[in-house]
């Protein structure tokens, strides 16, 4: 029957004048792909080619143990900065203070000592009892002492005015980094298990178990969609009368009933002719790509079964 109505289609759109109301092409899936986004071992097939599924099922899994250790590495670096942040809302603890003040009163004394004998040392050095380099000796050790008092003074003030809001602002950036990293490696993990994005039927399996496809790879190919729909080439000559909404009668190759359809789109730019549309003299003619939903169409249905789609036209038609 599929081979009649084919011959029928032919004739019809080669015909001298006769507008056609025909088109024909082949029965079609959603077909969805699922890749692989990080390289690693299949680990677990749950499904085989065939199996229906439902949004959400588990299809395969690929192994999560270099996945996981990543994860728990940005986990740590999320708690690290964590405790960072909160110690420098926190502010300096009065140990801290305290032993600060302990060096500064330690340096001051020291200076004491050191501006002492220094001025003892000029002193005899007016009586000639040292020598200049005794003096100059105590005057330098006389400023190393100053400088530590410096250094200690300005390590109790850093202490006492606490965290400045530039340190602050840097460890709240930081914590946002180390969040947003754990996301991702969270996200690589859960990636890692394959699951079927809608409800349809598992088509293939090109990969294994044990076997480790690459990056981008496809590792399990699905047909969604509770039915197949119907994909056409509309000639030119019916185009204008054949838009979303119109109806159609789909005979699929091998079967005697024909099924109702409803044109759900319609291309706009025009594609030429594939070779099976139309005879040899008019294979140069253009033809819209259209896609009709059929009702009642039985699941089993394959892709790429050839089919004649009769329209339901409305409007004159050229003669």
């Amino acid at each position: 029957m599929r081979k009649i109505l084919l011959s029928i289609a032919l004739i019809g759109l080669a015909g001298c004048g006769q507008d056609p109301s025909t088109a024909v092409g082949t029965l079609e899936w959603d077909r969805v792909e699922l890749i692989a986004e990080l390289s690693e071992p299949i680990v677990e097939i749950q499904h085989r080619e065939g199996d229906r599924l439902a949004e959400g099922e588990v299809i395969l899994r690929l192994d999560p143990r270099r996945a996981q250790a990543r994860l728990d590495a940005a986990r740590a670096a999320r708690e690290q900065a964590e405790a960072r942040l909160a110690e420098l809302e926190r502010g300096p603890r009065a140990e801290r203070i305290a032993e600060a003040r302990a060096r500064l009163s330690g340096a001051q004394d020291d200076l004491a000592v050191r501006e002492r004998e220094l001025e003892r040392l000029s002193a005899l050095l007016k009586r000639k009892l040292t020598s200049p380099d005794s003096v100059d000796a105590a005057r330098r050790l006389r400023d190393q002492s100053r400088s530590e008092q410096d250094r200690a003074s300005a390590a109790l003030a850093e202490l006492e005015h606490g965290t400045t809001a530039e340190e602050l602002d840097q460890a709240r950036a930081a914590l946002a980094q180390a969040r947003a990293n754990e996301r991702e490696r969270t996200l690589d993990l859960e990636r890692l298990t394959i699951r079927s994005p809608r409800d349809g039927r598992l088509d293939d399996l090109p990969y294994r178990l044990g076997e480790q496809p690459a990056v981008g790879k496809v590792v399990a190919l699905m047909l969604a969609g509770p039915t197949p729909y119907a994909r056409v080439y509309v000639p030119e000559a019916i185009r204008a009368r054949v838009a979303p909404g119109t109806g159609a009668s789909i005979a699929v190759d091998g079967l005697d009933t024909p099924f109702a359809g409803r044109v759900r789109k319609v291309l706009a730019d025009p594609a030429f002719t594939p070779y099976y549309a139309l005879t040899e003299r008019d294979r140069g003619r253009l033809t819209y790509l259209a896609e009709i939903d059929l009702q009642d169409a039985p699941e089993s249905l394959p892709a790429g079964v050839p089919l004649v789609a009769s329209f339901q036209l409305s409007g004159p038609g050229k003669h």
